[in-house]
């Protein structure tokens, strides 16, 4: 299993080496790049983890990698550095859906709980993106005359309806709705409700 970064983007050296020691003297593995060009270089989608990314750097600054990031749709949590003078950026970028954002000088320890936070909402999101991507498979191994019938027992209607309803038999639709509880790996229509309740069908 691969193990969650926080991922250090801050153009002073002396900031990311700081911050890499904080973060591994805590047990939570660490990259850390000069620039947000250099970030995006190794990033790629889907990635997890936590990025704690400075706003003013040279170069391409810390909202506008958070803006790039937004346009491919990355779920990666954001934490942003900021001086005083950096807050009403921070603020819109909160309204944009980073997660926080810090002010320098920092408490050392309430910036690795924050980040530590966001590690485990990454993670939390991974999860949800590989069940979510299990039940898409689940359901594209259903044949069309499957996805009738469980739309169907989904709407509760019994099998007789169902029947009538698509011109098959009774015993053509129970053929089917086992076939769908097997292929989707449920025993009654309340679990398949269940495991379908947060999926866009």
């Amino acid at each position: 299993m691969s193990v969650d970064h926080v991922f250090i983007v801050d153009d002073d050296e002396a900031i990311r080496d700081a911050l890499s020691w904080l973060f591994q003297s805590r047990g939570v593995a660490v990259k850390s790049y000069d620039s947000a060009e250099a970030f995006l270089k190794e990033w790629r989608p889907g990635q997890s983890g936590c990025l704690l990314l400075d706003i003013r750097m040279s170069g391409m600054s810390g909202l506008d990698l958070f803006d790039r990031l937004r346009d491919v749709s990355s779920s990666l949590p954001v934490i942003f550095l900021t001086g005083h003078g950096d807050v009403p950026m921070a603020v819109s970028a909160l309204k944009k859906g980073a997660m926080d954002f810090v002010e320098k000088p920092f408490n050392d320890n309430e910036l690795v709980d924050r980040v530590i936070e966001a590690l485990a909402l990454s993670a939390q999101r991974r999860e949800r993106e590989a069940d979510t991507a299990d039940i898409a498979g689940r359901l594209a191994a259903l044949t069309a005359r499957e996805r009738q019938v469980m739309d169907l027992v989904l709407a509760g209607k019994l099998n007789k309806v169902i029947a009538d309803d698509l011109g098959i038999t009774m015993r053509t639709v129970e053929v089917h709705r086992a076939h769908v509880f097997e292929k989707m790996g449920v025993k009654t229509a309340v679990e398949l409700a269940q495991l379908l309740s947060n999926y866009r069908l």
